[in-house]
């Protein structure tokens, strides 16, 4: 990798100020940054023109957890194969050009959910399945593994954690709308407006922003100008990709519809928004917060708990996704091949959702590689089978190249949803969790 310029610190940040609103801008990656071999974060000397040291410290692995609810059609989306040479269901068809950077990991048991208590299935597979505790009649009984392993290694970054919602249907109570918690009974609610997402990520509240009636690219021109100058020509051009990045994001964000901008309680027939729009500059966002190493955790809530929203981009409005999963006379066809293959559709729709946001962070360079190679991405659901509230079986999806990570497989395993995050927690991402509920052993073949 050439030498640049001047050696740049990663936790350099471009910034200013507009109406005494302070704007933060974090900058990706960029070749002075690391060693010559682009392996390691190098911290500058204190000399202006100092060589890049050859030690440092390795781009840290992220983790992101992202949720769909309801649950699957196993017939549709499990593979029957096992191994690196399983054949690509429908479901996971949008994934196939990734298959190489993915895990299909079946056969999953969340036990918490099946334990005695408050709520229905929905509330109780929910409770389990992020917090391995049962549902204490109003959230979660304890923290979520994404705010568990926040604790652990988010501790440095600008946000330790952060929450994102695609669909605003706020249907139920707080544990169908929320999926990270903070202890017993303490929602941390995903922020579902990109309008909002975005002003909290670049530190922005004045309302000209909000309205995009300018860029916050014109605060901070003059030390993107300054900082360019001492950059090599790829730098420059790595920079100059990167505003323009987040002048796109503004443009996307000024396009929505003004209704885009506030959380509405759903009409009667349900949630009509054009979500996979939404998911998309959330997504962006996401990425942009992960390269410019504002957190290391996230969570990703595609849908809700028992989530009621229609597809109308996928022309299936005559029932909600809800009543689309079961067999109680509300969904057409829910009982036969055609409320199947409608349910195919649905849960393919939630996989080309996250093969955006693999895609997205693999076209995404960072050192000597992409940004996938250092974030772990784990795709989980409330159920298995849907229409049955299936609590054992559940499927699950990992991508992503940090460390040992095993990809380009289907493995069928025995353990709960807990054995894998702390296979995950303690050797990838090196949390040194104690314990966490339902836990008890290691995942063999997700960690080579």
């Amino acid at each position: 990798m050439p030498h640049q310029k001047l050696a740049v610190s990663r936790r350099k940040l471009l910034t200013g100020a507009a109406k005494g609103v302070a704007v933060v801008i974090g900058l990706p990656p960029l070749e002075a940054m690391f060693n010559p071999n682009g392996t390691l974060y190098a911290e500058p000397l204190p000399a202006a023109a100092s060589r890049l040291p050859e030690a440092g410290t390795p781009p840290e692995t992220r983790f992101v957890i992202w949720f769909n609810g309801n649950g699957i059609t196993e017939r549709y989306w499990i593979p029957k194969e096992t191994g690196p040479d399983y054949e690509m269901t429908p479901c996971l068809a949008p994934l196939a050009p990734f298959r190489h950077d993915i895990h299909v990991i079946s056969g999953l048991d969340n036990p918490a959910a099946r334990m005695p208590g408050p709520g229905n299935d929905h509330h109780r597979s929910m409770s389990a399945l992020m917090t391995g505790t049962s549902f204490t009649g109003h959230g979660a009984g304890g923290p979520s593994i994404d705010q568990v392993i926040a604790g652990k290694i988010g501790g440095e970054s600008r946000f330790r954690s952060l929450q994102i919602g695609v669909s605003q249907e706020s249907f139920g109570e707080s544990i169908q709308r929320n999926m990270s918690w903070s202890g017993h009974d303490r929602a941390l609610p995903p922020e579902m407006i990109p309008h909002k997402l975005f002003d909290r990520i670049f530190g922005v509240k004045d309302q000209s922003w909000v309205n995009r009636k300018k860029s916050i690219l014109d605060a901070v021109q003059d030390d993107a100008a300054g900082l360019k100058k001492m950059l090599g020509k790829s730098d420059q051009a790595k920079l100059d990709e990167h505003l323009s990045s987040i002048r796109d994001m503004e443009r996307a964000i000024a396009t929505l519809p003004p209704e885009y901008a506030k959380v509405e309680e759903p009409e009667m027939g349900g949630d009509m928004k054009d979500w996979p729009r939404i998911a998309k500059v959330q997504s962006d966002l996401l990425a942009h917060a992960l390269i410019t190493r504002q957190t290391r955790v996230a969570s990703y809530m595609l849908t809700k708990c028992q989530g009621l929203s229609r597809f109308p981009w996928l022309g299936y409005t005559a029932a909600r996704h809800h009543d689309y999963t079961h067999r109680d006379g509300k969904a057409p066809g829910a009982d036969g091949p055609d409320g199947q293959r409608i349910m195919r559709d649905i849960c393919r729709w939630h996989v080309e959702e996250f093969a955006y946001l693999v895609a997205k962070l693999k076209a995404t360079p960072e050192g000597d590689g992409n940004l996938l190679d250092h974030t772990c991405l784990l795709f989980i659901h409330e159920h298995a089978e849907a229409n049955d509230h299936k609590n054992n079986g559940l499927a699950a999806l990992v991508a992503g190249h940090p460390g040992r990570l095993v990809t380009n497989r289907h493995s069928k395993v025995t353990g709960t949803v807990g054995d894998l995050y702390m296979t995950l927690a303690n050797d990838l991402l090196k949390a040194n969790l104690d314990h966490f509920p339902t836990a008890d052993r290691k995942i063999p073949g997700v960690i080579a």
